[in-house]
């Protein structure tokens, strides 16, 4: 398979690290997730990964909490899963760095986009943890920003969900799946594929998003390969 991507964000949720469990980490599944990531560092492919942090604490269902607070706590989250990420692809033999939004330099790189940059053509899968760093901004939001920065060509959304579909199809079983849907219909309709001020970053920017499931990890690089799968949203 010859890839169509030259660099790529790839955005996890958090709850996709902890599998079954629905919270911590599952490092069993999180390999299988790093698996197909080191087929595309060998293919030559440029790989950013952003990490949610749901699997360890979900900010807006925080309760009476201070909202900042509870975001800070998120995006703390995001940065285990980052490290457990960068771990497991060094395992594979996989070179990585983590930089995160907020300063922690005992544990990781600032963010600083020209040096993501230098370790993504070095061949280093770079993992960005803390979101954008800005409490009331989803990770979603953060892999809009980071992909729009290092000039990805596709963002590559990895959920649950095979595609978007004109409704919930866990709930509607006659909802209908799109190949191809615009940002604008996407947010004229309010569909849930990621918040909208990520579908509004990614429009401005002309960043294409993918969404596809999961489920089968080698979606990833099948993703990246061009390959028929999920739902494109563009302008």
């Amino acid at each position: 398979m010859e890839p169509k991507y030259k660099r790529v964000l790839l955005k996890l949720s958090g709850e996709a690290l902890a599998g079954e469990q629905k919270t911590g980490i599952d490092f069993d599944l999180v390999a299988k997730y790093c698996e197909p990531v080191k087929k595309l560092n060998d293919m030559g492919v440029q790989v950013g990964i952003v990490v949610g942090g749901g699997n360890f604490w979900r900010g807006r269902s925080s309760g009476s909490m201070d909202r900042t607070r509870a975001d800070h706590m998120g995006m703390l989250a995001t940065v285990i899963n980052a490290l457990a990420i960068a771990d497991t692809l060094e395992q594979l033999g996989v070179n990585s760095r983590v930089q995160t939004a907020i300063s922690m330099p005992q544990v990781a790189e600032p963010y600083i986009r020209n040096k993501a940059i230098r370790h993504m053509e070095k061949g280093r899968v770079v993992v960005f943890g803390c979101g954008t760093g800005n409490p009331f901004f989803s990770t979603d939001t953060g892999a809009a920003l980071r992909a729009t920065e290092i000039e990805a060509d596709i963002m590559l959304k990895a959920t649950m969900v095979d595609g978007v579909y004109d409704s919930d199809p866990h709930k509607n079983p006659n909802a209908v799946k799109f190949d191809k849907i615009t940002f604008h219909d996407v947010l004229d309709k309010g569909l849930a594929v990621m918040d909208s001020t990520a579908a509004s970053l990614c429009s401005e920017n002309n960043l294409p998003i993918l969404v596809f499931s999961l489920d089968d990890p080698e979606n990833i690089v099948r993703a990246v390969c061009g390959e028929n799968i999920g739902t494109i949203v563009s302008n």
